[in-house]
């Protein structure tokens, strides 16, 4: 293990590569010292503004003694390859998510890199927010009673503001469109709040500027004891649009409308007007979460167990788009 740690920035196909670039530069103990791309003609110019190194042989860059571990921000499609060379050549990796495109194909690499001793982190940022723990906390303690309705809404102007690329829309390699990519944080979410094994899934997906996946798209739950849970993804709508709210038979918590914080109302908060609820603390952001096990060797198998069931839930989801039909959704014992 090098000190400080040594990385690299594999891929600028996603539009979040710079800002790993820029966490793992404000992490301490670690650097980048060299980034790849499958097309050079873009990754070239890319890792020069970041001051770093470029090389056209990912194999040769995997091979590198001193290089302790990659972030994956290539295509989704490109995931399976890539990791799974990674994982080869023993270095560990953090990505974006997906993980892969299909649940068979994640569950193979989260085994490789068990078996290997590599660690494996998905970005899934938004379970490490302060609000998200404090909606957890609420749920487990019974605050809201039993959750009878979930609501959980990601958005913003990418595909109508120009700044969202068209390669986002690319079926080969993309795998799928606003909630493949933006739509796994709602996704996530609600498995956090309701958990990972809904009844059944149904999806409406549509495309507001023509591109060949959607660029909106409602998914719909049904869990068992009645509970709703609506998943919604939007690259085409008024930035500042992203909500949540989890209902239950005694309150209610909501964050992001009007621009507002997380607000509950009920028997644990007030009854009668929305208050801000005591403010559980943040979690370490994935990246950090990913340093820290490479240095102490500590387990990442909660993250990786929650990255195979966003997979799952995506491709039902994407399935039920595809058919028109609510789909039943039961994972086999054997997958748990």
């Amino acid at each position: 293990m090098s000190t400080p740690l040594s990385l690299a920035l594999v891929g600028f196909w996603h539009v979040h590569a710079s800002d790993y670039a820029t966490q793992v530069a404000a992490a301490e103990g670690a650097e980048l010292v060299a980034a790849w791309d499958d097309e050079p003609e873009r990754g070239r110019p890319e890792a020069e503004a970041l001051g770093i190194p470029f090389t056209e042989d990912l194999d040769e860059l995997l091979s590198r003694p001193d290089l302790d571990g990659i972030v994956v921000t290539t295509s989704t499609a490109a995931h399976t390859d890539v990791i799974g060379r990674a994982i080869a050549a023993g270095k560990h990796v953090f990505t974006e998510k997906l993980l892969a495109p299909t649940t068979a194909e994640c569950e193979q690499l989260v085994d490789a890199a068990r078996s290997a001793d590599v660690k494996l982190v998905v970005s899934l940022p938004r379970l490490a927010e302060s609000e998200t723990a404090t909606i957890t906390r609420a749920i487990a303690d019974g605050a809201l009673g039993d959750i009878t309705y979930t609501r959980v809404r990601l958005a913003h102007d990418g595909s109508v503001a120009g700044w969202l690329p068209s390669r986002f829309y690319e079926p080969a390699d993309a795998i799928g469109g606003a909630l493949t990519d933006l739509g796994c944080h709602a996704v996530y979410l609600t498995q956090r709040f309701l958990g990972a094994e809904p009844e059944s899934v149904s999806a409406l997906y549509g495309s507001v500027t023509g591109q060949a996946l959607e660029d909106n798209a409602v998914v719909t739950l049904r869990y068992p004891g009645g509970a709703l849970a609506v998943i919604e993804a939007s690259n085409v709508t008024t930035p500042g649009a992203s909500t949540i709210e989890v209902r239950g038979t005694r309150g209610t918590l909501v964050l992001g409308f009007a621009g507002r914080g997380l607000l509950g109302k009920g028997d644990a908060f007030d009854p009668e007007r929305w208050v801000e609820p005591q403010a559980e603390p943040a979690a370490p952001m994935p990246l950090e979460l990913w340093l820290s096990a490479i240095r102490t060797g500590a387990g990442t198998e909660e993250n990786t167990s929650a990255a195979i069931e966003l997979t799952r839930l995506v491709e039902a989801a994407n399935a039920a788009a595809r058919s028109g039909r609510t789909l039943d959704y039961r994972v086999p014992t054997a997958a748990r």
